[in-house]
Formats: structure tokens, C-alpha cells, sequence
């Protein structure tokens, strides 16, 4: 069964991921990389952010990834939970809950987001952000029936550039 990804900010619980019991060794930043490092191999990631553990959970990192498409962070969180992904330790990752109550706005993504998400799915890497205009054609009977065909077309590039 085939999904549905939007041109939109991921805002559903099912593409975020938790992940916790990160170790306090490496810094932020190299967590937030080692963990792009290993979930960008399940699916295109919108994100991913590394938090320092609350005080009274003691020395470690946490960290919030999400994915554009469900179905990615369902595989990554199945393959990776209870696993030594990139430390000694094995990490925790649990799927977001589902808050019924609150309701999200899909928020459009800006115009490199959706030229990402086009080539990651579409698996073409040079999409144009020109709008081409098509000024004018006709169609005419090409012969024999009941046939016609395209004649006299032609186009010109305005220059208009997508925000």
C-alpha cells in the first residue's frame, strides 16, 4: 500500500521518533550527526534535534527525529530500538503519542524542503524553480479519421522564481 507524503511540515506523531539514552560522552552535535548518520539509511529526515537530559535524569542526551514518512520511522524504530547504533550502550527509540486533542495546521514547506523531498522521492536532482508559460497552441486533423495532433506550439520562460 503506497503513502501519502506532503509537501508539509511532518507534524503527526507517527514520523517522530524518540530517542533516549544517549550517552554523555560526545557532544551535541556529534550525537545529532551520528543520529542523522543512521536514520537517514530508513527514509529522508526532516530533522533532528539533541537535547541534554533534564537534571534529575542525570548525566546524557535525548533526542526528537522526524521523518516525512510514517511508514520510515515505523522501520527505523522496529530496526533500531535496544541497539548499539553508534555508542556502547544500546538507546531506547519509541514512535510518538498520539495527543487526540490537539490539532495541527500543516504548514507549507519552504521551496528547498519541497526540492529535496521531490528529489529524494522522484529520484531527480536538478528540479528548475522557473515557471515555464505555455502561450499558445492548437490542434488540427493529422489525416486520415478522426485523428489530430499537435501543431504550431510554442512556450516562453517568464521569469518568475518560486519563494
Amino acid at each position: 500500500m503506497a503513502e501519502l507524503v506532503p509537501f508539509a511540515v511532518p507534524t503527526g506523531s507517527d514520523k517522530t521518533l524518540l530517542v533516549w539514552e544517549l550517552s554523555s560522552g560526545p557532544t551535541a552535535e556529534a550525537l545529532q550527526h551520528s543520529l542523522f548518520t543512521v536514520f537517514s539509511q530508513f527514509g529522508l529526515l526532516y530533522s533532528v534535534r539533541v537535547f541534554p537530559n533534564a537534571a534529575v535524569a542525570g548525566p546524557g542526551f535525548y533526542a526528537i527525529v522526524k521523518f516525512y514518512s510514517a511508514r520510515d520511522a515505523h522501520r527505523a524504530q522496529k530496526a533500531c530500538d535496544q541497539k548499539q547504533l553508534f555508542q556502547k550502550s544500546p538507546v531506547k527509540i519509541r514512535l510518538g503519542t498520539q495527543h487526540k486533542a490537539v490539532q495541527h495546521n500543516a504548514l507549507a514547506l519552504n521551496s528547498s524542503r519541497c526540492q529535496e523531498l521531490a528529489n529524494y522521492y522522484f529520484g531527480f536532482n536538478g528540479w528548475s524553480k522557473r515557471i515555464i508559460k505555455v502561450s499558445c497552441f492548437s490542434w488540427k486533423p493529422c489525416g486520415q479519421g478522426e485523428e489530430e495532433c499537435l501543431s504550431d506550439f510554442s512556450f516562453e520562460e517568464e521569469e518568475f522564481t518560486v519563494p
